[in-house]
C-alpha cells in the first residue's frame, strides 16, 4: 500500500524567501502556504470601494489604507495574510528593517467575504486576528447584498458586533474617525 509522502514544512524565513520572489500571493500558517485564488469582479469592486473610501477619510490624517498587496503578520499564531484592506494609524511596523512589506500593527482589517474563505475568514482567522494587540476593528463585507459587519474591541479586550445592513446604510470606524455608507461600498456591484 502507498502512502503518501508528508509535505515538508517551511520555516517563516523560508516562506517569506520564496514568497518575495513569487508572481503569485501566498498566506502561509503552520509551515503551510497556501496559494491565494483570483477573486469576483463584485470582490475586487467593493474591496477597491473601501480602499479609496478610506483613503479619502483619512487623508492628512495619522492613519492610512492599505490594499491587498500589504501582508499582514500574527505573531501569536506565525500566521502571514492579505487581509483586502488594511488601516494603520501611526508608525508603520514592520517584521523585518527591509523590506517594509509584512505589517505587525494594523489597526482596521477588511475581508470582502467569498463562499470559499467565508467559514475560515469569520472562524479560525478572526480567533487569529482577535489576538494583534494593536487591532481595534474588522470588518466582514458582503459580496451578495449590502451588509458590513464590524467588530470593535473594547477596552476590556472583549469584541462588540455592529450591523449595517442594506443601501441606505452606513458603518462608523470610530477607531479612525471614518464614516462608510454602504451605498459607496457597493457603488458600480448593487447600485449605481
Amino acid at each position: 500500500m502507498a502512502t503518501a509522502e508528508p509535505k515538508p514544512r517551511l520555516t517563516p524565513a523560508e516562506y517569506l524567501a520564496i514568497e518575495r520572489a513569487s508572481e503569485t500571493r501566498h498566506e502561509y500558517y503552520d509551515g503551510e502556504m497556501f496559494a491565494m485564488t483570483g477573486g469576483t469582479f463584485a470582490h475586487a469592486t467593493i474591496a477597491t470601494n473601501l480602499a479609496s473610501l478610506l483613503h479619502g477619510a483619512l487623508r492628512g490624517g495619522p492613519c492610512r489604507a492599505l490594499v491587498s498587496d500589504m501582508r499582514v503578520k500574527v505573531e501569536s499564531a506565525e500566521l502571514y495574510t492579505y487581509p483586502d484592506v488594511v488601516v494603520v494609524c501611526g508608525p508603520a511596523e514592520f517584521d523585518e528593517k527591509e523590506p517594509k512589506d509584512t505589517l505587525l500593527n494594523p489597526t482596521v482589517l477588511i475581508e470582502v467575504l467569498s463562499p470559499s474563505t467565508e467559514a475560515y475568514d469569520r472562524g479560525r482567522k478572526f480567533a487569529f486576528y482577535r489576538a494583534i494587540p494593536s487591532l481595534r476593528e474588522v470588518l466582514f463585507v458582503a459580496q451578495d447584498r449590502p451588509l458590513v459587519e464590524r467588530f470593535t474591541r473594547t477596552e476590556a479586550g472583549d469584541w462588540l458586533l455592529h450591523v449595517a445592513e442594506g443601501i441606505e446604510a452606513w458603518i462608523d470606524l470610530p477607531s479612525v474617525g471614518a464614516r462608510l455608507t454602504l451605498a459607496e461600498v457597493y457603488e458600480g456591484v448593487l447600485g449605481p
